[in-house]
């Protein structure tokens, strides 16, 4: 199942059938919001089912750092999502990524400091690798998706994760880009690092909308400069993921993805050590390494 986390723009494609709202459990809180559930067709007689989650809740009302981004996380793992597609709006920090670009996000650097970062704790201890923070093959995809449809795109780029939900200082924004960053945003930590501790393919599609302060050419941002290009980009959001749903179906390599076995040697706590409360809260998302052990 292809999972989808973005803005409400995301989900009126056209063709998506069987669609139903679905309340999603979790034993990490409330998600954000329910979940939209619906398939897309990909061909004769198939169909690749999708799950829509509104990241900041329909209308948007969940500021950035108050997102539960583990009951996100595992709610979608419980609906049986395989991959997720994170849809962000980001600003630039480079001349050459200009508002309505597309880039295919492939490191973070998280700088937020008011969040849950990790599913485990006290009681059952896992320590994932993240040197490589997103999916690849999810990558590649998106960016043959992203080509097909005619969107400007660039496979690649630093995501810099701020807490928000204040844009930046212009010496902060100076700052990220004296790190050789590319673009800054305020959502998809720790929505990434919790994504592989669930076992799930996770690649980021990081909308350009503004360049944050640091331009000398451009207004600094504001919501109303942000919501204009947003709303240009909608279409091109949902072009991008009916186009890539058909690739994601028919990848026979999928099974085989890094990211769906990145918790085999990151459990730690020794089997006799764990906290039973703490192996129930991680069914869904550790089930596989902690029924057999």
């Amino acid at each position: 199942m292809l999972g989808i986390i973005g803005g409400s723009g995301v989900y009126n494609i056209e063709g998506l059938a069987n669609t139903r709202w679905v309340k999603a459990a979790s034993s990490f809180g409330e998600p954000s919001d329910e979940v939209l559930i619906g398939e897309l067709p990909i061909g004769e007689l198939q169909s690749q089912p999708i799950a829509f989650l509104p990241r900041h809740g329909r209308g948007h009302k969940i500021p950035p750092s108050e997102i539960n981004f583990r009951a996100n996380i595992d709610a979608m793992k419980r609906l049986g999502v395989t991959d997720i597609v994170s849809v962000s709006a980001v600003g630039s920090l480079h001349e050459s990524l200009s508002p309505g670009m597309f880039v295919i996000v492939d490191q973070f650097i998280d700088r937020t400091f008011a969040r849950e970062k990790s599913f485990f704790g006290s009681g059952l201890v896992a320590h994932v690798s993240m040197a490589h923070p997103v999916c690849h093959r999810l990558g590649d995809h998106l960016y043959a998706a992203a080509q097909q449809t005619g969107i400007s795109v660039v496979r690649g780029g630093t995501y810099l994760v701020m807490e928000g939900p204040q844009f930046s200082s212009l010496a902060e924004s100076e700052l990220y880009r004296s790190w050789k960053c590319d673009v800054i945003g305020m959502t998809n930590m720790p929505e990434a690092k919790l994504a592989r501790e669930a076992e799930i393919c996770y690649a980021t599609v990081a909308m350009v909308t503004d360049y944050d302060c640091w331009h000398p050419d451009h207004d600094n941002v504001t919501v109303e400069a942000i919501v204009k290009v947003l709303l240009a980009n909608a279409d091109k959001a949902r072009s991008l993921v009916k186009t890539v749903a058909p690739l994601v179906h028919r990848d026979a390599k999928a099974c085989d993805c890094g990211c769906r076995s990145a918790l085999q040697y990151a459990i730690i706590t020794a089997p006799e050590a764990r906290d039973a409360k703490m192996v129930e809260k991680l069914s869904a998302v550790a089930g596989r390494m902690l029924k057999n052990s």
